[in-house]
């Protein structure tokens, strides 16, 4: 065993998942461009208070999961820092900072990076984890609503995931949800005796976050808990019933599940969830998100709407799996640069960098080895064609050999990187 393994709860992308991450991140900027959302990057800490304001301290990331990060010895360095649990908070603090608020409203942005939560460790569930995330800001909506939510589902089609199941929800604003707290808090003090002792706590701070708790024995209490659903004002009906009309509109299914809260404080009205066609249970979300309409105001700034969703992508590469879905292939080169000479390793790499700049994916063998260990080689990597470097170099020409068909031609050095490009592209055989 190795002397050193990475942190718990953390695993190395290899070769193989890196390809599968990168697969899923293209896929994410294609979809964030056509939907007209910009990419936007935040750092991975903040100040705590970002997360502490805007998740809120009376929820799972903020109490028991949040990275705090030592600063460092220098007076101005000694603020209290945290590595980010989520993207949006940072978002909205950047919104903040950068002005962005004088911008046309909405303001659509999107990011894909890593995450981190002192969690623990279990299958799909990773201390740093990494997520697609998209935010419009500055809309109230129901219709934008709908269009994120639509980006969400495509996102998921896209990668190649059976068309999942949509969880819907309106957990109300300032407005209704107070009435409607205080009937959820008279509930859970009947069975006060039944309930953890960090759900009792909760309860005197916030009883909502009660219909979010993990806590096997919350399931039976949270299935009889009150509904919002009929304590809704007449706005927020209203925003939940435009909502669905939009997503009917566009033929998007969902189902109401009146106790869909999501973890964090900052979520009005509209939440969501994703989960695959035949899942079950607690941890089968695969992505979700929500309206956060005073998450602005929270962080400083004035009132003004928000939503969007956060993917997780390792959740999401396991649903693949699960679902049967190949993962991607490993890239290979187009071509090896071989040579007769087995210590003539620089012409090997002259000839390999010039395909290069001529755009093409090629490797120069550089191991002093005879010729058919190069070429052995050169098969083990799948590359297509093999260049070998021979005595026709004098005359300015190399072999071409097909790997594939197994023919070999002369091909003229000059003329190299275009027929291998041809060759790449349409796919034939040299």
């Amino acid at each position: 065993m190795a002397r050193f393994q990475a942190p718990r709860g953390t695993r190395d992308l290899l070769p193989i998942e890196k390809t599968a991450f990168s697969r899923l991140e293209s896929i994410a900027a294609d979809l964030a461009e056509r939907y007209g959302y910009q990419p936007i990057e935040t750092p991975l800490f903040e100040q705590s208070e970002v997360f502490e304001r805007g998740v809120g301290g009376v929820t799972d990331v903020v109490e028991k999961e949040l990275f705090r990060v030592q600063a460092g010895r220098g007076d101005e360095e000694r603020e209290r820092w945290a590595l980010r649990p989520e993207p949006t908070a940072g978002i909205v603090r950047a919104y903040l900072q950068h002005g962005m608020q004088t911008w046309p409203q909405p303001v659509r942005l999107a990011t894909f990076g890593p995450m981190f939560r002192y969690d623990r460790p279990q299958a799909g569930r990773f201390r740093q984890f990494w997520q697609f995330d998209v935010e419009a800001i500055g809309d109230p909506g129901p219709a934008v609503d709908a269009e994120i939510i639509d980006l969400a589902r495509r996102f998921y089609l896209d990668s190649g995931l059976a068309e999942p199941r949509l969880l819907l929800n309106s957990i109300g604003d300032a407005a209704c949800r107070p009435a409607y707290v205080a009937d959820l808090a008279a509930y859970y003090r009947r069975h006060e005796a039944r309930l953890p002792a960090i759900e009792r706590n909760r309860l005197e701070r916030n009883p909502l976050r009660l219909l979010d708790s993990k806590e096997p024995v919350m399931l039976e209490l949270n299935a009889a808990a009150p509904s919002i659903g009929e304590r809704l004002c007449g706005p927020c009906a209203e925003h939940f019933a435009g909502v669905t009309a939009h997503l009917d509109t566009i033929g998007i299914a969902s189902t109401i599940e009146p106790r869909l809260v999501r973890g964090l404080d900052y979520y009005t009205r509209t939440t969501f969830e994703f989960v695959p066609q035949d899942a079950h249970g607690q941890q089968s979300a695969i992505g979700g998100g929500g309206r956060y309409d005073g998450l602005v105001e929270l962080l400083g700034g004035r009132p003004t709407p928000g939503i969007g969703f956060g993917i997780g992508i390792d959740r999401l590469i396991l649903a693949l799996t699960e679902q049967g879905v190949v993962a991607p292939s490993l890239p290979h080169p187009t071509a090896v640069v071989v040579g007769a000479d087995p210590s003539d390793t620089a012409t090997r790499l002259v000839i390999a960098t010039e395909l290069r700049a001529a755009g093409v994916s090629a490797r120069a063998d550089l191991a002093v080895r005879k010729l058919s260990r190069q070429l052995e080689g050169a098969a083990r990597d799948g590359a297509h064609f093999a260049v070998i470097c021979g005595d026709e170099l004098d005359a300015g020409q190399v072999q071409l050999r097909d790997l594939e068909a197994g023919t070999q031609r002369v091909v003229a050095r000059a003329d190299l990187g275009r027929e291998l490009l041809r060759a790449a592209k349409s796919h034939r055989h040299g």
